[in-house]
């Protein structure tokens, strides 16, 4: 029984760090994901800023 519940037992951790190495392969690819988003972000707005000649983040300068 004690060699049973040890491969259970295995088992289940051997689970878990896959669970765990793909969640943190998830968060990895949507902090890239994110990074790209807001630089995207940041060239979107200084061009619309640099278009219609306005402060629009309100940094203090256009563009």
């Amino acid at each position: 029984m004690g060699l049973f519940w040890d491969l259970i037992q295995h088992s289940q951790i051997s689970d878990q760090q896959s669970k765990t190495s793909s969640l943190e392969d998830r968060v990895s690819h949507l902090e890239l994901e994110l990074r790209h988003t807001q630089e995207l972000l940041v060239k979107t707005l200084k061009t619309l800023e640099e278009t219609i000649g306005k402060d629009i983040n309100g940094d203090g300068h256009v563009g």
